[in-house]
């Protein structure tokens, strides 16, 4: 048996958030919470284009969502977001300083090193 990470759940997570309009909606989410109509208004992707998107976000477990009565309102997940940006930093021989997020967002574990890989 091999220690070998599982590079295609990661190459999965990294193909997620490297497509340009689920990059766009990442970054419009990134300040804080939106619902689905305030995601649509500040990026102009509409249904059922937007629906489909952040649903590869949701799998890749890259957002989490809360429902509000027939809302539904996005956050990115600052820990997984975290478990990517350790990757990067581990690819380009940096450190970082492992479970910070950024300002204003709690560090939230998912448990262990190995959720990293579970992608769908």
């Amino acid at each position: 048996m091999s220690d070998a990470p599982d590079f295609t759940a990661r190459a999965e997570v990294l193909r997620a958030i490297a497509h340009p309009v689920r990059l766009e909606l990442l970054w419009a989410i990134m300040p804080g919470e939106l619902s689905v109509g305030d995601i649509e208004s500040a990026t102009g992707i509409t249904q059922p284009g937007l629906s489909q998107q952040l649903g590869v976000l949701r799998k890749a477990e890259l957002v989490e969502t809360r429902r509000e009565a027939k809302q539904v309102f996005y956050h990115i997940d600052a820990a997984r977001m975290g478990e990517i940006a350790d990757l990067l930093c581990r690819l380009a021989g940096t450190t970082r300083t492992p479970g910070t997020s950024p300002p204003g967002r709690p560090a939230k574990r998912h448990g262990s090193a190995a959720t990293f890989a579970r992608v769908g």
